[in-house]
Protein backbone atom coordinates (compact mmCIF):
# COMPACT_ATOMS: atom_id res chain seq x y z
CA UNK A 1 0.00 0.00 0.00
CA UNK A 2 1.38 3.68 -1.07
CA UNK A 3 -1.30 6.03 0.73
CA UNK A 4 -4.75 6.20 1.95
CA UNK A 5 -7.16 8.67 0.60
CA UNK A 6 -10.72 9.83 2.11
CA UNK A 7 -13.44 8.16 0.57
CA UNK A 8 -17.55 8.10 0.34
CA UNK A 9 -19.28 6.03 3.26
CA UNK A 10 -22.38 7.05 1.70
CA UNK A 11 -21.75 5.90 -1.33
CA UNK A 12 -22.55 2.67 -3.02
CA UNK A 13 -19.63 2.36 -5.06
CA UNK A 14 -20.41 0.52 -8.77
CA UNK A 15 -17.26 2.55 -10.78
CA UNK A 16 -14.86 3.95 -10.47
CA UNK A 17 -12.02 5.68 -13.00
CA UNK A 18 -9.26 8.36 -12.95
CA UNK A 19 -10.51 10.71 -15.71
CA UNK A 20 -7.64 12.80 -17.66
CA UNK A 21 -7.14 15.83 -15.53
CA UNK A 22 -6.84 13.74 -12.41
CA UNK A 23 -10.23 13.78 -10.86
CA UNK A 24 -12.52 10.63 -9.67
CA UNK A 25 -15.37 9.71 -11.77
CA UNK A 26 -17.57 7.67 -9.58
CA UNK A 27 -20.95 6.23 -10.01
CA UNK A 28 -22.99 4.49 -7.48
CA UNK A 29 -26.08 2.34 -7.36
CA UNK A 30 -29.30 1.27 -5.48
CA UNK A 31 -32.69 1.87 -6.99
CA UNK A 32 -34.05 6.10 -6.65
CA UNK A 33 -30.46 7.08 -5.56
CA UNK A 34 -28.15 6.08 -8.78
CA UNK A 35 -26.01 8.55 -10.29
CA UNK A 36 -22.58 9.57 -11.12
CA UNK A 37 -20.03 12.71 -9.84
CA UNK A 38 -16.15 13.73 -10.22
CA UNK A 39 -14.42 14.58 -7.24
CA UNK A 40 -11.34 15.82 -6.39
CA UNK A 41 -8.57 13.16 -4.65
CA UNK A 42 -9.20 14.95 -1.25
CA UNK A 43 -12.94 14.63 -1.55
CA UNK A 44 -14.52 17.40 -2.80
CA UNK A 45 -16.98 16.79 -5.08
CA UNK A 46 -17.44 19.34 -8.56
CA UNK A 47 -20.15 18.03 -10.60
CA UNK A 48 -22.85 15.06 -9.87
CA UNK A 49 -26.21 13.53 -11.85
CA UNK A 50 -28.99 11.78 -11.19
CA UNK A 51 -29.70 9.18 -13.30
CA UNK A 52 -34.14 7.59 -12.79
CA UNK A 53 -35.62 5.84 -9.66
CA UNK A 54 -36.17 2.80 -11.78
CA UNK A 55 -32.21 2.26 -12.69
CA UNK A 56 -29.78 0.51 -10.69
CA UNK A 57 -26.63 2.08 -11.72
CA UNK A 58 -23.56 0.27 -12.38
CA UNK A 59 -20.00 0.87 -13.76
CA UNK A 60 -19.00 3.61 -16.06
CA UNK A 61 -15.61 4.22 -18.65
CA UNK A 62 -14.90 7.74 -19.93
CA UNK A 63 -13.79 7.18 -23.85
CA UNK A 64 -13.32 9.65 -26.55
CA UNK A 65 -16.36 12.58 -25.88
CA UNK A 66 -18.11 10.23 -24.48
CA UNK A 67 -18.84 8.23 -20.88
CA UNK A 68 -20.65 5.23 -20.81
CA UNK A 69 -22.77 4.05 -17.72
CA UNK A 70 -24.40 1.21 -16.96
CA UNK A 71 -27.30 -0.02 -14.85
CA UNK A 72 -27.90 -3.63 -13.59
CA UNK A 73 -31.10 -5.34 -14.72
CA UNK A 74 -32.65 -2.40 -16.82
CA UNK A 75 -30.63 -3.42 -19.92
CA UNK A 76 -30.05 0.34 -20.76
CA UNK A 77 -26.44 1.70 -20.96
CA UNK A 78 -26.28 5.51 -20.55
CA UNK A 79 -24.23 7.95 -22.87
CA UNK A 80 -23.05 10.82 -20.59
CA UNK A 81 -21.88 14.38 -21.15
CA UNK A 82 -18.93 14.43 -19.64
CA UNK A 83 -18.78 17.70 -18.35
CA UNK A 84 -22.28 18.18 -17.04
CA UNK A 85 -22.74 14.36 -16.02
CA UNK A 86 -26.75 14.26 -17.29
CA UNK A 87 -27.45 11.45 -19.75
CA UNK A 88 -27.99 12.60 -23.36
CA UNK A 89 -28.71 9.06 -24.95
CA UNK A 90 -29.41 5.31 -24.01
CA UNK A 91 -28.66 1.86 -25.86
CA UNK A 92 -30.00 -1.04 -24.90
CA UNK A 93 -27.91 -4.58 -24.27
CA UNK A 94 -29.01 -8.04 -23.13
CA UNK A 95 -28.22 -9.39 -19.95
CA UNK A 96 -26.82 -7.09 -16.55
CA UNK A 97 -24.86 -4.62 -16.13
CA UNK A 98 -21.82 -4.68 -13.77
CA UNK A 99 -18.61 -3.40 -14.67
CA UNK A 100 -16.93 -1.55 -17.67
CA UNK A 101 -13.49 -0.06 -18.89
CA UNK A 102 -11.62 1.29 -21.81
CA UNK A 103 -8.93 2.25 -24.08
CA UNK A 104 -8.28 4.03 -26.33
CA UNK A 105 -10.24 2.09 -28.77
CA UNK A 106 -12.47 -0.26 -27.23
CA UNK A 107 -14.60 -0.43 -24.28
CA UNK A 108 -14.62 -4.11 -22.15
CA UNK A 109 -18.09 -4.73 -20.23
CA UNK A 110 -18.78 -7.53 -17.43
CA UNK A 111 -22.11 -8.73 -16.40
CA UNK A 112 -21.54 -10.63 -13.18
CA UNK A 113 -20.37 -14.02 -15.19
CA UNK A 114 -17.24 -15.13 -16.58
CA UNK A 115 -17.74 -13.62 -19.58
CA UNK A 116 -16.59 -9.92 -20.91
CA UNK A 117 -17.88 -8.21 -23.76
CA UNK A 118 -15.88 -5.73 -25.70
CA UNK A 119 -18.13 -3.05 -27.51
CA UNK A 120 -17.69 -0.34 -29.62
CA UNK A 121 -16.59 2.69 -28.34
CA UNK A 122 -19.31 5.28 -29.96
CA UNK A 123 -22.18 2.92 -30.67
CA UNK A 124 -21.91 0.30 -27.92
CA UNK A 125 -22.33 -2.09 -30.10
CA UNK A 126 -21.08 -5.87 -29.16
CA UNK A 127 -17.80 -7.05 -30.82
CA UNK A 128 -16.89 -9.65 -29.38
CA UNK A 129 -16.97 -11.74 -26.46
CA UNK A 130 -14.13 -13.76 -24.63
CA UNK A 131 -14.64 -16.16 -21.43
CA UNK A 132 -11.84 -15.47 -18.26
CA UNK A 133 -10.30 -18.83 -17.28
CA UNK A 134 -7.64 -19.54 -14.50
CA UNK A 135 -5.82 -22.69 -15.31
CA UNK A 136 -9.37 -23.95 -17.90
CA UNK A 137 -11.73 -23.26 -15.13
CA UNK A 138 -14.38 -20.29 -15.45
CA UNK A 139 -13.74 -17.42 -13.57
CA UNK A 140 -17.45 -15.85 -12.25
CA UNK A 141 -18.60 -12.86 -10.71
CA UNK A 142 -15.94 -10.55 -13.02
CA UNK A 143 -17.47 -6.86 -11.93
CA UNK A 144 -15.81 -3.53 -11.65
CA UNK A 145 -12.88 -3.54 -14.60
CA UNK A 146 -9.99 -1.48 -15.06
CA UNK A 147 -7.94 -1.70 -18.53
CA UNK A 148 -3.99 -0.96 -17.74
CA UNK A 149 -1.46 0.60 -20.63
CA UNK A 150 -0.12 -2.49 -20.72
CA UNK A 151 -3.43 -4.27 -22.27
CA UNK A 152 -4.42 -6.30 -19.28
CA UNK A 153 -7.47 -5.97 -17.85
CA UNK A 154 -8.06 -6.15 -13.95
CA UNK A 155 -10.81 -7.02 -12.62
CA UNK A 156 -12.60 -7.67 -8.85
CA UNK A 157 -14.69 -10.89 -8.30
CA UNK A 158 -17.66 -10.08 -6.44
CA UNK A 159 -18.31 -11.00 -3.18
CA UNK A 160 -14.29 -11.68 -2.58
CA UNK A 161 -11.22 -9.80 -2.08
CA UNK A 162 -9.54 -11.43 -5.11
CA UNK A 163 -8.44 -9.16 -8.05
CA UNK A 164 -7.81 -10.71 -11.32
CA UNK A 165 -5.67 -9.76 -14.26
CA UNK A 166 -6.73 -10.58 -17.60
CA UNK A 167 -5.54 -10.86 -21.03
CA UNK A 168 -8.51 -10.09 -22.87
CA UNK A 169 -6.93 -11.00 -26.25
CA UNK A 170 -7.25 -15.06 -24.60
CA UNK A 171 -9.87 -14.64 -21.52
CA UNK A 172 -6.70 -16.07 -19.30
CA UNK A 173 -6.22 -14.97 -15.95
CA UNK A 174 -2.33 -13.81 -15.59
CA UNK A 175 -1.90 -12.99 -12.13
CA UNK A 176 -4.23 -13.13 -8.83
CA UNK A 177 -4.17 -10.31 -6.22
CA UNK A 178 -5.18 -10.85 -2.76
CA UNK A 179 -6.75 -7.00 -1.87
CA UNK A 180 -8.29 -9.46 1.78
CA UNK A 181 -6.03 -6.87 4.17
CA UNK A 182 -7.52 -3.47 2.84
CA UNK A 183 -11.03 -3.30 4.26
CA UNK A 184 -11.61 -0.55 6.26
CA UNK A 185 -12.91 -1.83 10.05
CA UNK A 186 -15.47 0.69 10.11
CA UNK A 187 -17.13 -0.99 7.17
CA UNK A 188 -19.38 -3.24 8.60
CA UNK A 189 -22.25 -3.08 6.59
CA UNK A 190 -22.29 -6.59 4.90
CA UNK A 191 -22.90 -5.16 1.25
CA UNK A 192 -19.69 -3.30 1.94
CA UNK A 193 -17.88 -5.27 0.04
CA UNK A 194 -14.23 -4.40 -2.25
CA UNK A 195 -15.78 -2.67 -5.56
CA UNK A 196 -13.85 -0.10 -7.65
CA UNK A 197 -10.62 0.01 -9.14
CA UNK A 198 -8.93 2.44 -11.58
CA UNK A 199 -5.49 2.63 -12.64
CA UNK A 200 -3.52 5.69 -12.07
CA UNK A 201 -2.67 7.23 -15.26
CA UNK A 202 1.31 7.63 -15.46
CA UNK A 203 1.85 4.96 -13.13
CA UNK A 204 1.78 1.86 -11.98
CA UNK A 205 -0.58 2.47 -9.04
CA UNK A 206 -4.09 1.98 -8.24
CA UNK A 207 -6.99 2.82 -6.63
CA UNK A 208 -8.89 0.50 -4.73
CA UNK A 209 -12.18 0.99 -2.92
CA UNK A 210 -15.89 -0.36 -2.01
CA UNK A 211 -19.43 -0.02 -1.52
CA UNK A 212 -19.32 2.03 1.35
CA UNK A 213 -16.38 2.47 2.00
CA UNK A 214 -14.64 5.59 4.01
CA UNK A 215 -10.90 4.94 2.61
CA UNK A 216 -9.93 5.17 -0.78
CA UNK A 217 -6.56 2.67 -0.87
CA UNK A 218 -3.77 3.62 -3.34
CA UNK A 219 -1.65 0.44 -4.24
CA UNK A 220 0.63 -1.02 -5.80
CA UNK A 221 0.59 -4.56 -7.51
CA UNK A 222 4.03 -6.43 -6.36
CA UNK A 223 5.16 -9.86 -6.33
CA UNK A 224 4.40 -12.23 -3.07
Amino acid sequence: MVATHPFDPETFTQGLEVDEDGTLLVSHGTYRHSGIYRRTLDGTATVSSAIGDEYFGEGLTHVGDTIWMLTWKEHTAFRIDPQSLKPIDTVSYPGEGWGLCSTDSTIFMSDGTSTLTERDPQTFEELRRVNVTLSGAPVSKLNELSCAPDGSIYANVFLTNEIVRIDPATGTVTGLIDASGLRPVDATDPNAVLNGIAHIPGTDRFYLTGKLWPIMYEVRFVPE
